[in-house]
């Protein structure tokens, strides 16, 4: 029995990965709002309170993280930035900050998506930031220290989020959370690092 934190465990991905990896773990759900305990990914401090909080963990799955999508004329530095800071460095202090508090062989997984591979019109701050976190988990998982591992689950747009989202992604194949959350049960309990999961097309 593994120790998980998953931090964005009350979203839409969120809820099926606890629903996959609870009945033969220990699992402490973050939210913003939500769950077990609250954090805010985009303050260091409450990262670090959350840590404090949980104690020493197994494995830390962020399922977690939010971008602007708008036309690119309407872009400006002050929408790329909520993305950078939220999605991206959120994920990243994750692992940052986690990493003294996750036990030797431990892993994080965080969450990137399809948009840096098949672009859409309003996505170019997601495409952004989703391509910056695939390389971040390939460059940090040959450096980690104590066998611990990371990889990234990169979904294609979720079905039980298309009342919002079909609009903007006409054409694509959808995929159930349910679907998508089996790839983060395959990063905590399978032995590989350093992996890009794609789920769907």
């Amino acid at each position: 029995m593994k120790k998980i934190l998953i931090v964005g465990g009350t979203g839409t991905i969120g809820k099926e990965i606890v629903n996959a990896l609870k009945p033969n773990n220990e699992v402490i759900i973050a939210g913003q709002k939500h769950g077990d305990i609250q954090v805010d990914i985009t303050q260091k401090e409450s990262i670090e309170q959350l840590y404090q909080a949980v104690g020493k963990v197994d494995a830390v799955v962020s399922a977690a993280g939010k971008v602007r999508f708008a036309a690119f004329d309407k872009m400006n530095d002050e929408l790329y930035r909520f993305g950078l800071n939220d999605k991206l460095m959120g994920q990243v202090n994750l692992v940052l900050l986690g990493l003294a508090h996750l036990n030797d062989a431990g892993s994080f997984t965080l969450t990137s998506g399809i948009l840096n591979r098949d672009p859409i019109v309003t996505g170019s701050s997601a495409a952004m930031v989703n391509a910056a976190l695939d390389a971040f988990v390939k460059a940090a998982a040959i450096e980690l220290p104590r066998g611990v591992r990371i990889n990234i689950v990169s979904p294609t747009v979720i079905t039980e989020a298309l009342d919002k989202y079909a609009a903007y992604f006409p054409g694509y194949e959808s995929v159930s959370a349910a679907r998508a959350a089996q790839a983060y049960v395959k990063s905590v309990m399978g032995a590989q690092t350093g992996q890009l999961y794609v789920v769907g097309n």
